[in-house]
């Protein structure tokens, strides 16, 4: 077998494992075996570049920086839908169909997924393009971005596929994976996001395609545009377009009357907590392509098409009592304590407050009669008040001006929203909170030691901070509530494997207010110790990439802070990495400081290769060509469009072997 032939049937074989995967969720081999294949791919292409295809399964993970997405024109207009919210709405619509049409006609009826909607064309089975809704007649191309969401095909499968065709659909994030994602944030010290809807939108958006890569998002496809389509109906071009390798959910049903389109939305009102996903309602569609031409469209909506829009989620109780918490960075969030009540499914006992001005803004007091309402807000949230059920002698809410755990006076700072506790030094669930981060998973992984015991090691008064750690002895954890011999020598184990962490990760452990894994990653990169960290000027700190000015007041705030930085010497004398190691740097230099490069074609090398060697001599790379760009790397098959760019900005464009010549 030839490497070509070796690249090729692997590159189907993992096509097809993916489409199993993703879209029928149907595995059919492991996630080992899919990995061990991928790596093997991947060392095939990387050996062989001259078979470098754009829609290879290994191109999924991104890596291309995008700073700004170019604007499209979609060859079809994507239309807003008209919206009903009765069925007098729907029985009026069908009039009008009958009237134009002179007959009754039958419906296509689907979900109306929650998410963001997408436009994505293939030429000659292939996928090209990938462009958002935008105005409906521009949008902006997400290509690189979308590439990497594992149920868009690449490639596509079956027959009868066109040679040109856009397909439509809603990039979703849902809901297992939007937890996950969330619980990751909450773990890494940053805010969790609102809503999944909201989530697929920002993620289409962001400029480093890998980071794309790691979120959960799907994408749900309901409509194909094109010429001379091989189907007749909308119900059998689901059919058809399921065949071809996307994931077109089974809950369409063809509906031959009013009556049965009423049934479906009855049903998915009720079961729609039942999905993967959420649905704000569900799109009913004349079924035949004649009668929708016939129908044709007014400025904004297509008249063949209603949206039924259920209406957000409400249930109104009793509000008992409102109770305030107390997160790691000291902020105070209050939480309205519910009589429980059956809302979407499950049954909630609390809802978010959120601040002062909100409870201020509803006027909402204990013991009211309060509406709840879900509408995709990973918490539930107050809404309203019943004010024909409140009791004379109820009084307005008065914020807490004092920490609930320790009673030190709260402060709110300038442009914030809320309250803090200043009492980093005694306050037991920042204290317990911090370190409970420290240990994290994705900070120094400490293995044995978990939440509950952090609770115990503190309570006991065994330890203060996340430094106290480094002195505890197996004989003084024994004692501890359920704690026996192995379980106290694991947790000694762990806290001496941590001192291996690298910097980075140590550096996120620390608990700096908005110094996520990310920022950590580059904040080390740059600064490559604690110690020139420490020293850094707020204006220094702005000046790393992605470093803004509210990141910086905080690092500077954090190390300027004595018991941080006492904090930061015992850490040191404990031997954890506080730099990073020689072994880290002994490559780097400094020779191409101050340099922009872009990588374009194909190389001698691996273009992940190439850009390494440009950042590990100092250069910086970026995706896209500007005035600022001092540099084009040119390999075989450079893109046609950038080497005219580069020409007409008067950039220089160097080949492989150049480039090895200036290191």
């Amino acid at each position: 077998m030839t490497p070509e032939q070796h690249i090729k049937k692997l590159r189907d074989a993992l096509n097809e494992h993916n489409y199993r995967y993703y879209v029928l969720d149907e595995p059919s081999i492991s996630d080992y075996e899919f990995d061990q294949k991928l790596k093997e791919l991947q060392k095939l292409e990387e050996a062989h570049p001259e078979f470098f295809d754009e829609n290879s399964p290994t191109q999924r993970v991104g890596g291309t920086i995008t700073k700004h997405f170019e604007t499209v024109k979609h060859r079809y207009r994507m239309y807003s839908l008209d919206n009903s919210y009765s069925k007098e709405d729907l029985i009026d619509w069908e009039k009008r169909i009958e009237k134009i049409i002179g007959k009754k006609v039958a419906f296509s009826c689907e979900l109306k997924y929650d998410g963001a909607s997408i436009s994505l064309t293939y030429e000659n089975g292939k996928f090209v393009r990938a462009v958002t809704r935008g105005d409906g007649i521009h949008g902006d191309d997400v290509t690189t971005n979308v590439r990497t969401i594992r149920s868009v095909p690449l490639v596509l499968k079956g027959t009868d596929i066109p040679d040109s065709f856009e397909i439509r659909g809603e990039i979703v994030m849902p809901l297992d994976g939007f937890t996950t994602l969330n619980a990751a944030r909450v773990e890494a010290g940053e805010e969790p996001f609102k809503n999944p809807r909201n989530t697929a939108s920002g993620t289409l958006k962001l400029q480093d395609s890998s980071e794309v890569a790691k979120r959960p998002l799907e994408a749900l496809i309901y409509n194909i545009q094109g010429e001379e389509m091989p189907f007749k109906t909308q119900y059998e071009s689901l059919k058809k377009i399921r065949s071809w390798g996307f994931k077109v959910p089974n809950a369409a049903k063809l509906a031959t009357n009013l009556d049965e389109v009423l049934q479906f939305i009855e049903y998915w009102d009720k079961h729609r907590h039942e999905l993967p996903y959420e649905i704000d309602g569900v799109v009913i569609k004349v079924n035949d392509f004649e009668h929708q031409k016939e129908l044709g469209f007014t400025s904004k909506s297509p008249r063949w098409a209603m949206a039924y829009k259920y209406k957000a989620e409400q249930a109104k109780t009793r509000l008992n009592k409102i109770t305030y918490q107390v997160g790691r960075t000291g902020a105070i969030t209050p939480v309205a304590n519910l009589e429980p009540v059956a809302l979407g499914g499950t049954i909630v006992k609390r809802a978010s407050l959120h601040n002062a001005d909100q409870i201020e803004k509803l006027d909402v007091r204990e013991g009211d009669m309060v509406f709840v309402e879900k509408g995709g807000e990973i918490i539930p949230k107050i809404v309203g008040i019943d004010f024909t059920k409140r009791k004379p002698s109820s009084k307005p809410t008065t914020y807490i001006s004092k920490c609930p755990e320790c009673k030190t006076e709260l402060v709110r700072l300038e442009g914030e929203a809320l309250h803090y506790c200043p009492n980093v030094k005694d306050c037991a669930p920042q204290i317990i909170g911090r370190i409970q981060h420290f240990i994290s998973r994705q900070a120094m992984d400490i293995q044995g030691l978990g939440e509950e015991t952090v609770s115990l090691l503190v309570t006991n008064g065994l330890i203060r901070n996340y430094t106290d750690l480094y002195t505890l002895t197996k004989e003084g954890i024994i004692p501890l509530e359920r704690m026996a011999e192995k379980s106290a020598q694991n947790i000694i184990n762990g806290i001496e494997a941590s001192k291996k962490v690298p910097f980075e990760r140590v550096l996120f452990g620390l608990g700096i207010r908005f110094v996520g894994r990310t920022v950590a990653q580059k904040l080390a990169t740059h600064y490559r110790s604690i110690d020139k960290l420490s020293k850094a000027t707020k204006e220094d700190l702005m000046s790393v990439d992605e470093i803004g000015v509210r990141i910086a007041e905080s690092v500077s705030n954090f190390f300027a802070t004595e018991e941080n930085m006492e904090i930061v010497e015992r850490l040191k004398q404990h031997g954890l990495q506080l730099e990073i190691s020689e072994a880290d740097v002994k490559d780097k230099t400094d020779k191409l400081e101050g340099k922009t490069f872009v990588v374009s074609g194909v190389f001698e090398m691996s273009r992940d290769e190439l850009k390494a060697l440009i950042e590990k001599n100092g250069g910086k790379v970026t995706s896209s060509i500007s005035s600022k760009t001092n540099y084009v790397v040119a390999g075989e098959n450079m893109g046609p469009s950038k080497k005219a760019k580069a020409e007409s900005l008067g950039i220089s464009i160097i080949s492989e072997e150049d480039f090895l010549k200036m290191i």
